[in-house]
């Protein structure tokens, strides 16, 4: 601000206060006058009820003096407000009239910040709001002030400002926001401008209040949506991989299971061609057919353990997975504690994921040693496979679709999964589903 301005401004205050002083100093009079003065001479001049007429101007002069001083300082400061600022109390009767008016609810914060902005002549001005324990800015006045690069809180805003001030706005003993103002340069608020500031920051409450209602409600809204893209993309990547299964059960069957069959199809009608002429070498034919019998037996029954594995709906998770992992290359270690029978679905997802959990640390991880876990209560059923692998970076490794499939199968349940991961510490992969019993008898405490 040049001295030019400065001077101006320190006239326009001393105006102002001269004015309010002035009007005080009349008020006293005019009450004294009417009172004493005048009932004085209605009643007599005695010295009695001069006394009592004295205390009842000095009551009336105080009872009325804040009243007054109010309304004389705000007329005060449209007199002397300059020429296209609104004064505080004229931005502060604005602002009540818009919030009992109709405007839209999400208006408001701006519409205060507006009014703040106004009503101070401060360069601007931001309404933060509490949502979920985090201030959020909600609007500001002039849009889009010059905000710290990096700051989200009102703190921030603050760090290192000079000249910017800040009043939390309460409801029912609720902080639901902040107000925050620059003023400007060589201009700080005046002690009206202030009294101004605290005014709005009192009121402000019940406005703030629907806006954070708004702004939760919002937030929730823009979460379920993620959740919702998630799901989508999460049976997405389901049925890619019951396709990816299907193409390869279908590779399976005709490179493995069909030969056998085929095989043995063609030796049987070999063999019955034989029996007339040569029945020696058709018994012998026969005889053989029985080891390629119990070969596509064989394969058959390593399709279905991919599938769905029969000792997994005979004899539970435990059973199964100790024989999934009895004949790997890599030594698994399987300890139970109160595990039951459960849901055929929970059984699968608990099965496979632990499945794909043992492949990664196998393949990808070059573990010596793996350790699974698996632990029963009446809130979950948690399973937690542990390995002595390479680790990994969990902020920035490529986990593939391994942990992806995982994930996929736990949420499919209602169930959760977490990762933890330590470059060149191992891995651990923990998930909880939720235990949906059967009435058999629990396996043993501790295998």
């Amino acid at each position: 601000m040049t001295p030019l301005g400065r001077l101006r401004r320190s006239r326009r205050e001393v105006l102002a206060s001269s004015l309010v002083l002035v009007g005080l100093v009349g008020f006293v009079v005019l009450v004294y006058v009417v009172v004493v003065v005048g009932g004085g001479e209605a009643v007599g001049r005695t010295s009695s009820p001069l006394v009592s007429l004295s205390v009842l101007a000095t009551a009336l002069v105080a009872l009325g003096f804040d009243p007054v001083q109010t309304r004389l300082e705000a007329l005060a400061s449209r007199v002397v407000a300059p020429e296209g600022q609104v004064s505080p109390y004229d931005a502060l009767r604005q602002l009540a009239q818009t919030v009992s008016g109709s405007h839209a609810a999400e208006e408001l914060p701006a519409r205060i910040a507006h009014a703040l902005t106004d009503g101070t002549g401060a360069a601007w001005s931001q309404v933060w709001l509490v949502v979920g324990h985090r201030p959020t800015l909600a609007a500001s006045w002039p849009p889009g002030p010059p905000t710290p690069a990096g700051a989200d809180t009102p703190a921030d805003t603050l760090a290192d400002a000079p000249g910017r001030r800040s009043l939390p706005v309460r409801h029912r003993g609720d902080q639901l926001g902040v107000l925050v103002v620059q003023e400007r340069p060589n201009r700080p608020l005046t002690s009206l401008e202030q009294r101004l500031f605290a005014d709005l920051a009192a009121q402000a409450g019940l406005v703030l209040r629907g806006a954070r209602l708004r702004a939760e409600l919002a937030a929730r809204a823009r979460e379920l949506s993620r959740r919702a893209d998630e799901l989508r993309g999460s049976l997405q990547r389901l049925v890619d991989v019951q396709d990816d299964k299907r193409r390869l059960l279908e590779r399976d069957i005709h490179d493995g299971a069909q030969q056998h069959l085929v095989a043995l199809a063609v030796n049987l009608r070999l063999a019955e061609t034989l029996a007339p002429q040569a029945p020696e070498r058709s018994r012998r034919l026969l005889v053989a057919q029985h080891g390629a019998s119990m070969a596509a037996i064989d394969a058959l029954s390593q399709l279905s353990r991919g599938i769905y594995p029969p000792l997994l709906a005979d004899a539970g998770l435990e059973a199964a997975l100790r024989a999934a992992t009895a004949a790997g290359p890599t030594s698994v270690e399987v300890v139970t504690r109160n595990v039951a029978r459960y849901d055929r679905t929970i059984e699968a997802a608990a099965y496979f994921a632990c499945l794909e959990a043992l492949q990664n640390a196998a393949k990808h991880a070059g573990a010596r040693a793996i350790r699974v876990v698996l632990e029963g209560s009446s809130h979950s059923l948690t399973c937690t496979v542990e390995d002595d692998g390479t680790g990994f970076d969990t902020a920035t490794a490529d986990t593939g679709r391994g942990l992806a499939n995982m994930r996929d199968r736990v949420e499919s349940v209602g169930g959760t999964l977490a990762v933890r991961a330590v470059p060149g510490a191992g891995t651990r992969v923990r998930f909880e589903l939720p235990p949906v019993a059967r009435d058999v008898e629990p396996s043993s405490p501790e295998s």
